[in-house]
């Protein structure tokens, strides 16, 4: 017995004396593979984002943000729908709004044409709004030639990049407050998780050492931050010079019928999103062949690495495709699958 009460006084004494030691604001905080990575960052000391939604602001709502993002429209305050955002896309017109790329922290389109084929999700020109609340940076890279001053106001804030996207992107008008702050509620709810960073064991370990530790860690935000692009880049390419040269790389027909199902069609099957209808018809690759090396809006090269003015008359256009979203290897890969198709006939 007198073992035994020698014993717990030792762990007693061994368990108060490392409490001495511990810091006063040293917490156990559980954090799963569902726990929100921007949760994670400002426990280690990270500066809150700057775009939380006002929720106090009268008819704001994460299910209005919904509908404006993937119907153009939702009911206002006053219970009366509101006029569409833009009468030609929404924002899936040009943005997933599910994760796109098996590693988040690399920006390859040939991997995520892979991820997008597998799960059946389009393969866009604009980045996936899944995770667009934990990035700092927007309308990056090239994206100022594009759009000149318009982009330094985006550059760091989410709202106006979300307003830039609705009056010169989507080319309709500019969301009211409550509208923007919902259009954002709705964002917060694509946040990253830590289940999506692709930790190691040992990072995982790392990670909740210093959560339990209860003080600010940099070496840990900068752990967790380096597995997700804080910023998409964007790299505009022009189209090659000779046409009928391309690229000069091989194209994989296969590859390039992945291509035509998962993007072109996205937009074009039944003039979704467009003026000019694509199919599976030989006389649509046949045509789409004959352009080829042509220099016109309906070479592929032309509108994929440009873009297309808006027709006369009308607002809609084709956005281009940079360096990053599509590879000169997938533009050959296309090439390759439509002059395949052509000779169908």
């Amino acid at each position: 017995m007198r073992i035994w009460l020698s014993f717990l006084i030792l762990a007693a004494t061994v368990w108060f004396g490392a409490s001495a030691f511990r810091p006063k604001n040293a917490t156990t905080f559980a954090v799963s593979e569902e726990t929100p990575v921007a949760e994670v960052l400002e426990k280690l000391g990270d500066r809150p984002l700057p775009h939380k939604p006002n929720l106090m602001l009268k008819g704001v709502s994460a299910e209005a943000g919904y509908e404006i993002v993937h119907f153009g429209s939702t009911t206002g305050p006053d219970g009366q729908r509101t006029t569409k955002q833009s009468p030609h896309f929404v924002c899936t017109s040009c943005h997933n709004m599910v994760r796109e790329d098996p590693d988040l922290a690399v920006a390859d389109p040939e991997a995520r044409l892979d991820y997008c084929v597998e799960r059946g999700i389009p393969f866009l020109p604009g980045t996936t709004m899944y995770g667009v609340v934990n990035r700092t940076s927007f309308y990056n890279g090239d994206y100022e030639k594009k759009y000149g001053d318009l982009v330094y106001r985006a550059r760091h804030d989410l709202r106006e990049a979300i307003q830039l996207c609705a009056i010169a992107c989507s080319q309709g008008r500019r969301l009211e407050p409550w509208e923007l702050e919902s259009v954002l509620a709705y964002f917060w709810t694509l946040q990253l998780k830590m289940g999506d960073l692709n930790l190691s064991e040992n990072e995982w370990q790392q990670i909740t050492s210093a959560l339990n530790a209860g003080r600010p860690s940099g070496k840990a935000v900068e752990l967790i931050k380096s597995h997700y692009l804080q910023a998409s880049p964007a790299t505009f390419v022009p189209p090659p010079d000779d046409r009928r040269l391309g690229y000069a790389l091989k194209g994989d027909p296969e590859r390039g019928g992945q291509l035509y199902q998962q993007s072109c069609l996205h937009c074009h099957y039944n003039k979704r999103y467009s003026f000019f209808a694509l199919d599976y018809d030989p006389r649509t690759f046949a045509f789409l062949a004959k352009h080829i090396p042509r220099y016109t809006r309906y070479s592929i090269y032309q509108v994929i690495r440009w873009g297309t003015e808006p027709i006369p008359g009308k607002r809609a256009y084709m956005p281009n495709f940079t360096l990053e979203k599509m590879s000169h290897q997938q533009v050959e890969d296309l090439r390759a699958f439509i002059e395949q198709q052509a000779q169908l006939r």
